[in-house]
């Protein structure tokens, strides 16, 4: 859940990954949206694991993790935010996903959780590289989740 305890809405996802961006951005990481950036993420997760901090301060980190890493589905493999039906937060247990092209959806938040939970074995980056239905991208993706103009 995001700060705050409000629930979490698909239409407010990527506002939630941007600030979760900036409020990073001083420690240097780089997290540009890239495929390659969710090996950062893979890592600092496993840094969260080797630490002792409370599990409330870690699901924030961990919720704007998945955010993020929701957000380089959207940027990078054409997926889009959906809220869940109640079947799919059910089986998820997250209240957003993503939508891939080919209609496959799919929890990055839970992903990051299962990182969090299990371990290696549940990489981001090899998640991102082994996903069905993702679309490749062939120029960087703006904020606005349009193309961006090769021409500039």
């Amino acid at each position: 859940m995001p700060e705050g305890g409000k629930p979490a809405v698909a239409a407010e996802m990527r506002q939630h990954a941007a600030a979760f961006v900036a409020r990073v951005a001083s420690s240097r990481l780089p997290l540009d949206y890239s495929v390659a950036s969710l090996r950062v993420v893979d890592f600092l997760i496993d840094g969260l694991r080797k630490g002792s901090a409370e599990r409330a301060r870690i699901d924030v980190v961990l919720f704007g993790l998945g955010a993020y890493v929701g957000e380089v589905l959207a940027r990078r493999a054409g997926a889009v935010w959906v809220d869940l039906d109640e079947a799919q937060r059910a089986y998820f247990g997250q209240r957003v996903g993503v939508r891939m092209p080919d209609g496959r959806v799919w929890s990055p938040l839970g992903k990051v959780v299962n990182r969090y939970e299990v371990g290696a074995e549940e990489s981001l980056q090899t998640f991102y590289l082994t996903l069905p239905g993702r679309v490749a991208t062939s120029r960087p993706v703006t904020e606005r989740g349009s193309r961006a103009c090769a021409a500039r």
